[in-house]
């Protein structure tokens, strides 16, 4: 989007062309086009359809909140969620931090929810159609809010900003036109200049993706690959001065479920047959290296030495892992699970699976499960052989978490 269309759009004519779009049934629709062009230039109307479009998409990471955000397709995708935003804000609150530059603000969510704890944020984006939709939001945010900290935005290079003696965020841009990219040499603002913010007195916390080999991280630093609700979301870097002294790798859990650090001196898991229950690990516990730190505490073994399954003969309860209880098992074969699949009259399947060439939806459908059943498996390697196992879900008690 054209910067100064962007202004037009955050504009009292912009909110009656967004308006009109939010009315339309299919904001990408030839009809919907013509209906705007009839009240508002061809590129007004084009881009309030398609911010309305890209409102539509955000509601599943930012709810109701979504109607009330100016986006970008790249702002959206790099957007934080709020639950992690809000965290990792609470933390620089705890940290002792009272002023942030927020370097690479995008459209302005981390920016949002270090103003929404009180912190005094400048926030800075070198596009400028960026920039312009980030002070929208923050402009918008600060009307609706009472007790929260000033934000302003600028447009301007990262690495030509005044640090002050502020606590730095930074989320380098890591796309290319080819998508994402762990490419350093892609990132923006550079990769030395980012790793460079940690040395900084005033401490410094880096956004990342999931994706970061642990050979890139800088040293005297501590790493958290954050999950939530599930799904493996960051990685985010934390200087010394913002650690409380901590160092080295570990799984955040989020909302409120908790850190798992990593223990470098943890044994490899020993390596045994399936037992009663079946362990999946949460993806963070696995990005961070801390599994062996995990069955280290739980006294659970591999199924398998290259497996990521951990397995135990009697429940253990943890937030780093989701528990299955085994109620049958066979040697992994296609025709015999298709066996199994009929005689049980299984007719809904889920399928999941490690360290197998399969693909569970194209096995899913040549298997063609028909019937009142419903069944979990996982299909992965042991010891001497690959297994089908039977499982279903073990229920964890409620947690409040911690951390």
């Amino acid at each position: 989007m054209d910067p100064e269309v962007a202004r037009r759009l955050v504009s009292e004519e912009g909110t009656q062309a967004l308006a009109a779009a939010a009315a339309q049934a299919d904001p990408g629709s030839l009809s919907a086009a013509t209906a705007l062009r009839k009240r508002f230039d061809p590129a007004l109307a084009a881009a309030a359809l398609a911010q309305e479009a890209l409102r539509r998409r955000a509601a599943t990471k930012f709810g109701d909140s979504a109607r009330r955000l100016f986006l970008t397709p790249d702002g959206l995708e790099q957007a934080t969620r709020p639950d992690v935003a809000r965290w990792r804000a609470e933390r620089m609150v705890a940290a002792g931090v009272r002023r942030v530059l927020d370097l690479g603000c995008g459209i302005g969510t981390d920016a949002l929810a270090m103003a929404a704890v009180g912190l005094d944020v400048v926030a800075v984006d070198r596009d400028e159609t960026a920039a312009v939709l980030a002070a929208a939001n923050l402009a918008r945010h600060g009307e609706r809010r009472e007790g929260i900290g000033p934000a302003t935005v600028r447009h301007a290079d990262a690495t030509a900003v005044d640090l002050e003696d502020r606590t730095v965020f930074c989320d380098p841009a890591r796309r290319t036109g080819a998508g994402r990219t762990w490419q350093i040499g892609d990132f923006s603002p550079p990769w030395e200049f980012v790793t460079g913010l940690l040395a900084r007195a005033e401490g410094a916390c880096l956004k990342l993706g999931p994706g970061l080999p642990h050979r890139l991280i800088p040293p005297n630093t501590l790493t958290e690959w954050v999950s939530h609700n599930g799904d493996l979301v960051e990685a985010c870097i934390w200087s010394s001065a913002l650690a409380d002294g901590r160092v080295g790798r570990a799984a955040r859990l989020l909302p409120n479920r908790g850190e798992l650090r990593v223990d470098p001196e943890a044994p490899d898991p020993p390596v045994g047959d399936p037992q009663r229950y079946l362990h999946e690990p949460e993806p963070g516990v696995l990005a961070s290296g801390a599994l062996p730190t995990l069955a280290a505490m739980t006294g659970a073994a591999r199924v398998h030495p290259e497996i990521a399954y951990l397995t135990t003969d009697t429940p253990v309860d943890s937030p780093f892992w989701t528990t299955f209880e085994i109620r049958d098992s066979f040697p992994w074969r296609e025709k015999d699970l298709r066996r199994w699949v009929g005689e049980h009259a299984i007719g809904t399947l889920e399928i999941k699976k490690r360290g197998i060439d399969v693909d569970p939806a194209a096995l899913r459908r040549r298997l063609r499960p028909k019937g009142p059943g419903r069944a979990t498996i996982v299909i992965t390697p042991t010891l001497g052989r690959a297994q089908v196992l039977v499982v279903e879900r073990v229920d964890a008690p409620a947690r409040d978490g911690s951390g």
